[in-house]
């Protein structure tokens, strides 16, 4: 055994891992080997200075993280606070506002359906369309009273009637440019626009009756796509044989032991 290898013994001396045979064998190699002597000597400084070294405090650098960092995103100053004082009459002025231009809304879808009907000049195409346009003004009355009247927040009316308003006003504008539309036509979209606007502010969850709505967890979906699931291999199943394929020579010979072995079982419980 060469220096090399007393001296990985040594090693292990130092961090307390020898065992007391090789303790007692090392010793001896270094009763008649100098170098290894030295060598021992040396690491034993060098491990003492390690373990009683002071270990400094490492420098602070939080201050130049945090100044490093994005600096955090500005929220708004306007927070609708349920508990104000101010939103309760708030909501009842814009139920109240809404009801009244949904009355009137109402009440100029049912002029224009009376005109129509006056009218016998307009061509029966023109006066379906005439009658289509008063059965909108006529259901939009009516959803703003349902929305006034009702708790619940409009969310489901809002896409459809941004869809209608928006067109209008598209319509409203090529028209006004071709002066193909009076100026009392539209300001009668006035009233629709209106409620409009208002049914967006109550459908904001800050504006709803019992303040913002809590957040649900979504329950996992019961449905399951099995395409890349393994399928379980068939397994195949013998049939029991019936007393005429058992009596049969030809019959496979699994198929007569079956009944062979259930008569020696017969057998030796009667002979019991």
């Amino acid at each position: 055994m060469g220096c090399e290898q007393w001296r990985e013994v040594l090693s292990a001396q130092l961090d307390g891992e020898e065992t007391a045979t090789e303790r007692t064998a090392v010793q001896r190699h270094l009763d008649g080997c100098a170098e290894c002597r030295a060598w021992l000597t040396a690491a034993a400084a060098v491990t003492r200075r390690v373990r009683t070294r002071l270990v400094t405090e490492p420098p602070d650098r939080t201050d130049a993280i945090l100044a490093a960092a994005a600096p955090p995103a500005r929220r708004s100053r306007w927070r609708w606070r349920p508990g104000s004082a101010w939103r309760g009459p708030l909501i009842a002025g814009l139920r109240a506002a809404l009801g009244l231009l949904g009355a009137v809304q109402l009440v100029l879808g049912l002029a224009q359906v009376g005109r129509g009907a006056a009218a016998d000049h307009l061509h029966p195409t023109g006066q379906h369309l005439w009658h289509e346009s008063a059965a909108w003004n006529v259901a939009v009355g009516a959803g703003f009273l349902f929305v006034a009247v009702r708790r619940s927040p409009p969310a489901g009316l809002v896409p459809m009637l941004s869809a209608f308003v928006g067109t209008l006003l598209l319509l409203s504008v090529n028209d006004l440019a071709t002066g193909t539309v009076g100026a009392e036509r539209l300001v009668s979209h006035g009233f629709l626009v209106g409620g409009y606007l208002i049914t967006v502010l109550l459908s904001r969850p800050g504006l709803r009756p019992g303040g913002p709505a809590p957040q649900r967890q979504s329950t996992p979906s019961r449905w399951r796509f099995r395409a890349d699931e393994v399928e379980r291999p068939l397994r195949v199943v013998r049939s029991e044989p019936y007393p005429a394929q058992a009596a049969d020579r030809h019959a496979a010979p699994a198929a007569r032991a079956v009944p062979a072995a259930r008569a020696d079982q017969r057998g030796g419980r009667r002979a019991a």
